[in-house]
């Protein structure tokens, strides 16, 4: 692709997200990096696990996004009897009107192009697998028959860190689908404030739609051609290798709290996201500090601690930032 075709993408790009971040903050307060998040999921064609208490607006957020970008959103409340059926959907016997009987497939709450998965822990390893292998073929099988789904295919899965009774935690291998994890702040006093006059005081919002499927859609061929230099990539590269215990870029901290590192998944996530938010920022060219902004939610489900790590109570982010702070940008 031409440089001045690039441009030209990107220059619409930055205006399509400010406008679309102003139009949002109409009904969200604050969540800047969230929305950030989420927008560079949906154009790299990835999948979000978002992590939060119930009631901090994660369904609201979903909703107003699929209202901007002109998009079907729907949403599924897992629990521990949901069946695959009840989210791919059922293929049943019709009959028309010469009394012929036919197969007929009716579609689930999948079928959308954006689906909320709320509490995706609490169903079965069953019912999860059946949402993660929507996610990786972006397809459906059912009664030998394969399903397409329509492009942008997005699943926003939320989990609840603080209620674990009753759970099924996604194995690691499944959370390595989802391309991003992103922590869901609660609101400090002014946000919490501003809270409650909109949703107390304010009439209904009507938001306007900024994009639509075909320009999502349009946008995301071009992310992958956006250069990114040898020794930018590098650096994701020895990011990726620091976080495996086994590695020679391992740190003492990843060498004593760790288990499994990253997947090349990983790096990938990595430099896909640092390729959106250099658009984003009106440049067409990766940048280190690109890389070091979309580490943290591309990693931390990816770092599986051992059992020394979790007694005492390190996180995943801690190993994220120990490797940061110690792996070197460029290697003379």
């Amino acid at each position: 692709m031409k440089t001045d075709e690039l441009y030209d993408v990107m220059t619409s790009l930055t205006l399509k997200y400010k406008e679309v971040r102003k139009e949002l903050s109409r009904i969200i307060v604050g969540q800047h990096s969230l929305i950030e998040g989420i927008f560079i999921a949906i154009l790299c064609n990835g999948h979000v696990l978002l992590e939060g208490v119930p009631g901090l607006g994660k369904t609201s957020l979903v909703r107003a996004f699929g209202k901007i970008l002109d998009v079907s959103v729907s949403r599924i409340q897992f629990t521990p009897d949901l069946m695959p059926a009840d989210i791919i959907g059922t293929t049943m016997v019709s009959q028309d009107e010469s009394n012929k009987r036919y197969f007929d497939f009716h579609k689930g709450p999948l079928f959308a192009h954006f689906v909320l998965a709320d509490e995706i822990n609490r169903a079965t390893p069953k019912t999860q697998s059946a949402l993660l292998e929507a996610m990786q073929e972006q397809s459906v099988t059912t009664g030998g028959t394969t399903h397409k789904l329509e492009s942008p295919f997005t699943v926003l899965a939320t989990q609840n860190p603080i209620e674990l009774e009753g759970t099924y935690p996604l194995p690691e291998a499944q959370l390595d689908r989802f391309f991003s994890k992103l922590i869901v702040p609660y609101p400090d006093f002014t946000a919490l404030k501003e809270i409650m006059t909109k949703t107390t005081e304010s009439e209904a919002v009507v938001l306007r739609k900024i994009m639509d499927k075909d320009y999502i859609n349009k946008t995301k061929s071009y992310i992958h051609q956006v250069p990114v230099a040898s020794h930018v990539k590098e650096y994701v590269i020895r990011l990726i290798l620091a976080t495996q215990p086994e590695s020679q870029f391992a740190t003492e901290k990843v060498k004593k709290y760790v288990r499994y590192g990253s997947s090349p998944r990983g790096g990938q996530s990595i430099l896909m996201a640092a390729k959106v938010k250099a658009l984003f920022d009106s440049r067409y060219n990766v940048s280190f500090n690109d890389i070091r902004e979309t580490v943290f939610p591309a990693l931390r489900h990816r770092i599986l601690l051992n059992f020394e790590g979790e007694a005492e109570g390190i996180s995943s982010d801690d190993i994220i930032e120990d490797i940061l702070g110690t792996t070197p940008e460029v290697i003379e």
